[in-house]
């Protein structure tokens, strides 16, 4: 009520009292206006008693005014702006509504805490608007496709050394899987796939950008063009060793589901370790690993089609043989080979004129000749020469002028009016 004499009606409410007049002047039945209202007859009967005691009031709804009986106390919103203020600045109404509830034990849902975030006037990140984009359908069943990538974010905020999250997430159902490292590279994403065989199996195919770690630039050789082949990646041929189908988008939106984890993950994470005040990688990697399980529980979706893709890894497969930087060096005639500014010592004979030196994900390194482990050992110490010999420049070198002799033909006299530009030899 806006006065004493004016009554606040919504549309609803007008609508109602234009109908329920004609109900009392006989010109539309209880059943008619019951139908057109929505309304069971005897609600109609009670509106209609309403407004022969009230008058036109009597259409308004009785908890106009009136504070919900659902209301929160004020003494719970204002901690709850307290907290926003200064624990968990920054985090977004979903976040904060959950950690509000999982800490500090305030239910609150997250549109109520966007009003009073914006009542308070505190700032916390949105989602800019994104631009149109063809839907892709998910694929049908779990470890039909992973998406792989690695995120580099300021994860610590400072508190600890730079990292780069490898993460990966299933098409079908959304499972996520992550560990950080130190760096993106060859290493960390051949242990990131490997614990992730261990813990869900081999899958399908793996959808990777064309960073160089997955796709190599290298330009094929000319015995690649007689076979065909192109070059690989170390990563792209361990896949292949493993049987799986490596795809490779052409730009990031086309693998957006990983992107828009990063995206979650870069606001979510960040601030989940900063409450657990999270400074080193291994304190990191030991968070992730129990903070997964209860995200997977919580987002991930159903498959459109049962069953399991992903393969149980084969007794004749060898993860480490095949998960690791492979490289061919020459073998010297003292059975010597160099690699990575170091030699080694073969310690076995061998006819081979070239071997394979593999670099694990453990850090250990092996040379093989056909699949055989060879024994080797690294020199630490060469011979040093007791005096550096003295290279001087050619400029520097003056060298010694040579007189013809007096029968040589550059002495004769054709040759020097030649010189001259005269004689029958001269040019024109």
């Amino acid at each position: 009520m806006a006065g004493g004499d004016i009554i606040v009606m919504s549309k609803k409410e007008l609508k109602g009292a234009h109908i329920m007049r004609q109900v009392m002047e006989g010109t539309m039945r209880q059943v008619e206006a019951a139908e057109v209202l929505g309304l069971t007859e005897r609600q109609v009967r009670r509106i209609i008693k309403r407004i022969k005691e009230e008058g036109d009031k009597g259409i308004c709804h009785r908890g106009r005014g009136r504070p919900s009986n659902r209301r929160i106390a004020g003494g719970i919103k204002d901690k709850v702006i307290q907290s926003c203020q200064e624990r968990y600045r920054g985090f977004g109404p979903t976040l904060a509504s959950e950690k509000l509830q999982e800490v500090e034990g305030i239910e609150i849902s997250d549109e109520t805490l966007r009003l009073w975030l914006r009542g308070a006037g505190l700032s916390y990140r949105t989602r800019k608007r994104r631009p149109h984009r063809r839907w892709r359908e998910r694929k049908g069943r779990f470890g039909e496709m992973i998406q792989m990538d690695g995120s580099h974010h300021d994860w610590l905020e400072g508190r600890g050394p730079e990292c780069v999250l490898m993460g990966s997430i299933d098409d079908a159902t959304g499972e996520v899987f992550g560990r950080f490292y130190e760096y993106e590279g060859t290493i960390p994403a051949m242990d990131s796939f490997k614990r992730y065989i261990g813990q869900y199996g081999i899958p399908h195919s793996v959808y990777l950008d064309k960073h160089t770690t997955y796709k190599s630039t290298a330009k094929p050789t000319i015995e690649d063009e007689l076979q065909g082949r192109v070059p690989r990646s170390q990563f792209g041929r361990a896949l292949e060793e493993l049987g799986v189908e490596v795809i490779h988008a052409h730009s990031p939106q086309a693998k957006g589901r990983i992107e828009r984890l990063f995206g979650t993950f870069q606001d979510r994470l960040v601030k989940e370790m900063r409450l657990l005040e999270i400074s080193t990688l291994e304190e990191a990697n030991k968070f992730i690993e129990s903070y997964l399980p209860a995200y997977n529980k919580q987002f991930r979706v159903r498959a459109a089609q049962e069953g399991d893709l992903h393969r149980p890894l084969s007794d004749r497969m060898d993860l480490d043989k095949i998960l690791c930087i492979k490289t061919k060096r020459g073998v010297r005639n003292d059975s010597t080979i160099a690699h990575d500014g170091k030699l080694y010592q073969i310690k076995e004979t061998i006819r081979a004129r070239s071997v394979i030196v593999e670099e694990k994900v453990d850090g250990t390194m092996a040379i093989t000749d056909q699949d055989r482990g060879l024994k080797y050992t690294e020199i630490t110490q060469r011979p040093v020469r007791e005096s550096e010999p003295v290279r001087l420049s050619v400029s520097l070198v003056k060298r010694k002028k040579s007189k013809p002799a007096a029968d040589h033909i550059w002495n004769s006299w054709n040759a020097k009016l030649f010189r001259k530009g005269k004689g029958p030899t001269a040019g024109p």
